[in-house]
């Protein structure tokens, strides 16, 4: 038994495929298609050992045709015509089956287009990356999309416990057995990867002692050392900051370190950690706590001098900070409502043009700008936009935190006491325009 147990015990028909109810089974799409003898190009995509090469394989088998495997890590463009080739010499239908097909780049992806167009070839491809986001638009648009799901807990242990009893392909011949807990753990560090669990499996089989055939938690702790962690650069990298983003949105600061951990454990770019966290500070936070996006760029700039494993105290840091903090998302809808205007043409009003030239005098830049410095309070009421847009409303301050309405120029809540006593308790008769007053700067009085 020279090969490795999870290839030994790889799956010989569909009646010992496991998992991928939704697809396989009596009216199940897939089953529905092979039992018509159709099979289209299809894509399956899913996490590592959830059996997609074996589901290839099968296919193939079940509409009789002929099985050609590529790996794009190590094939390309002239592989790929060796089998297009290959496909006009045979009576039978040629299935070409390309694992990682994501590592293929965007030429070699698209030369196997004509061939699947003219049905001289049916292409399964295999992918742990999102195929929205790796493979091309026009061959994505001409395969079948099939998502496959990790392993259910109780699949897994089936697998094993059928691994352990198997004389011909499995450990029967060694009279193995396992205990529970033993069962437990290889489940449970497998995250529903079959080809892990059995791997671990072999593994804690082959270190134990000359004649030893029980095999219990301790001893596949002992083998295996360190839990999988299901986690790639492809979907589960979006998947997992996308559940980091909403625990900390949803100030929940155990699942916002949940969810930093597992990153920081499966190796995540820090980096990449830390812009997320500086674009939620305005984002979510903003206003409501304008300190928050302080403190995320704090943890950038200290991951940049610290560096891991140590930055990892900084990010947990800023991770709670902003998981605690009051939530605000003024900053992100005021933006969004000027961005549907600010993509106008009207020319800037001629008050507010650059005045600061030669020659602009001329052409009226400036007239009639009033600065505000000169004016009590420092604020003077006047046009600062296109005239069409000068009634619109972009920022709403939404109450949390100090994300409230401030008075103009002062940067002072309206509801704060100073600013209550100051205010008349009845509405004041109508006064005229304060007149400005000089500045010391006699340039500055003719025109700013």
């Amino acid at each position: 038994m020279d090969r490795p147990l999870a290839t030994r015990m790889r799956p010989r028909t569909f009646q010992e495929f496991v998992g991928h109810h939704h697809l396989l089974g009596e009216g199940k799409p897939l089953t529905k298609l092979i039992d018509g003898g159709h099979l289209p190009s299809t894509i399956l995509w899913g996490p590592p050992g959830t059996g997609k090469t074996t589901l290839a394989h099968l296919l193939a088998i079940a509409v009789g045709a002929d099985f050609q495997q590529l790996s794009a890590v190590s094939s390309g463009v002239s592989d790929a015509r060796r089998v297009m080739d290959h496909s006009k010499t045979t009576l039978f239908r040629t299935v070409l089956f390309v694992d990682e097909v994501h590592r293929w780049n965007k030429a070699q992806q698209e030369i196997l287009l004509p061939a699947i167009e003219d049905g001289s070839i049916t292409l399964i491809g295999a992918t742990t990356e999102n195929p929205y986001h790796s493979l091309v638009g026009p061959l994505l648009s001409r395969c079948l999309l099939l998502r496959l799901e990790p392993l259910e807990p109780k699949e897994i242990r089936g697998l094993l416990e059928l691994a352990v009893i198997d004389a011909e392909r499995g450990m029967g011949a060694l009279g193995v057995t396992l205990t529970d807990d033993a069962l437990d753990h290889l489940v449970e560090l497998s995250a529903g990867d079959a080809r892990a669990a059995l791997t671990a499996l072999e593994a804690a089989v082959l270190l134990a002692d000359a004649g030893e055939t029980l095999i219990d938690g301790a001893r596949v702790a002992d083998a295996v050392q360190k839990r999988i962690v299901a986690y790639d650069r492809g979907d589960s990298h979006f998947d997992v900051v996308s559940a980091f983003i909403k625990s900390m949105r949803g100030s929940d600061p155990d699942a916002s370190l949940f969810w930093l951990g597992r990153m920081i454990h499966a190796g995540e770019d820090p980096r990449f950690i830390v812009r997320r966290m500086m674009i939620f500070a305005s984002e979510d936070v903003g206003l409501a706590d304008p300190q928050a996006l302080q403190v995320a760029v704090a943890a950038a700039h200290a991951l940049e001098h610290v560096g891991m494993p140590e930055a990892r105290f900084n990010l947990a840091h800023a991770a709670l900070y902003l998981a605690r903090a009051p939530k605000s998302n003024s900053v992100t809808e005021a933006l969004d409502r000027a961005l549907s205007d600010a993509d106008s043409t009207d020319p800037v009003p001629p008050h507010l043009r650059d005045a600061h030239y030669a020659g602009a005098a001329k052409l009226g830049h400036g007239e009639g700008y009033e600065y505000p410095h000169d004016f009590e309070g420092h604020h003077v009421e006047q046009q600062y936009r296109p005239e069409r847009f000068e009634g619109e409303m972009y920022y709403q301050a939404t109450g949390q935190g100090r994300d409230v309405e401030v008075g103009p120029g002062t940067g002072v809540p309206l509801s704060h006491p100073a600013v209550q006593e100051r205010a008349p308790e009845v509405d004041p008769a109508p006064e005229e325009d304060p007149a400005p007053r000089k500045s010391l700067h006699p340039k500055r009085n003719r025109q700013r």
